[in-house]
């Protein structure tokens, strides 16, 4: 039985600047030039383009760098643009696709012309979606099954929202926290009482709380900080009070230069800091004694693969994870080059074509 065709995002979904990807704005110059020497030339010789990267990932941002490639593919004829993307050949593999360490995962053939000045933008798509995608999976899959909240973008630019939802998504994280994040996909942002919303009704977490879940428990699951007055046991117990079935859950984000009132009274100045593990116990231990089992517990800050892993092995009580700067840390770059011209090898030393044949044509 012939395996269904996967589909691809359409390139309106992206809403890409394509006159300034066309003129070459996002790109580096030497692209801009070479393409403009070639057309100065005469010169247009079909090439083979194969682009790969050097780890063990989730491929991401592949149907956007597609999207790049349809809408900014051509030249100009006077002023009036000629379209060359039905000129090229490309072939790609699928976001979400496990990727291996130099294996080729989108070839484009045709006039190098065409195509010579949107090399900086679709490499850095796919670099920044992939690096997204595999921190996901990695969190993901370290949590066993638990669900990942996405809660990176106070730590980035703004504009880097949309796509970086969608690739947490595509990865396995099961929200995100802004509509623009969500938007691809047509879901919406999530979160939790925070701790602004706290301060303005005079700190007091439990009085927030059912404010807010007044206004919005039919939208949401309802779920608070509990870390405003530093005593996390003894907050989830006055909200899961004053909230009773409203309250979906509680979220502890002890801040590292912190131990946690609760962990202070038993250990003193010994006491471990931030979200640790023994906090996690003592909150789930005072809400099971006070008949409160159905009440979750979400733990965040300072959280990435390693630190889920190691909560994960001990049997932490968490429910669920919320993580975010690690979520956009670190590098997982892209690599383009011509390994082909006129039918012929022509590539660097050590950039030789590697044929894949997974690769799938791209319409």
């Amino acid at each position: 039985m012939a395996v269904r065709e996967r589909v691809r995002m359409a390139p309106s979904v992206f809403r890409l600047p394509v006159e300034k990807l066309r003129d070459g704005y996002y790109s580096d110059a030497y692209f801009n030039l070479t393409k403009s020497l070639l057309e100065a030339d005469d010169h247009h010789p079909r090439v083979l383009m194969q682009v790969f990267q050097r780890n063990e990932s989730i491929l991401g941002g592949i149907d956007e760098a597609i999207a790049v490639i349809k809408q900014g593919a051509g030249h100009y004829d006077g002023d009036r643009w000629v379209d060359g993307w039905d000129r090229l050949d490309v072939r790609a593999l699928h976001e979400g696709d496990e990727i291996s360490p130099w294996e080729t995962v989108l070839t484009i053939e045709g006039d190098y012309a065409d195509f010579a000045h949107l090399e900086t933008v679709y490499l850095g798509v796919m670099a920044r979606r992939t690096l997204i995608m595999r921190n996901v999976r990695e969190v993901v899959d370290a949590a066993r099954g638990k669900p990942i909240l996405y809660f990176p973008a106070r730590h980035d630019h703004w504009l880097v929202q949309t796509g970086d939802g969608w690739a947490a998504h595509i990865a396995g994280a099961i929200g995100v926290s802004t509509d623009a994040q969500a938007s691809w996909w047509g879901g919406r942002g999530v979160g939790t009482v925070p701790h602004g919303l706290i301060a303005a009704y005079g700190g007091d977490t439990a009085l927030a709380a059912r404010k807010f879940a007044d206004r919005f428990k039919r939208d949401m699951n309802v779920t608070v900080l509990v870390d405003f007055e530093n005593d996390s046991v003894k907050t989830a117990l006055e909200v899961a009070e004053v909230l009773g079935e409203d309250l979906w859950g509680v979220r502890l984000d002890t801040s590292d230069k912190l131990a946690d009132a609760s962990l202070q009274r038993l250990h003193g100045t010994a006491a471990p800091t931030g979200v640790a593990a023994e906090l996690v116990h003592l909150v789930r231990d005072e809400l099971d004694a006070h008949g409160l089992p159905a009440v979750k517990i979400v733990a965040s800050g300072g959280f990435n693969a390693s630190r889920i892993h190691e909560f994960e092995e001990a049997g932490v009580p968490v429910d669920s994870y919320g993580v975010g700067s690690s979520l956009i840390r670190g590098a997982n770059d892209f690599t383009a080059d011509v390994v082909m011209v006129d039918g012929r090898p022509c590539a660097k030393v050590g950039r030789e074509l590697r044929p894949n044949p997974r690769l799938e044509p791209v319409r």
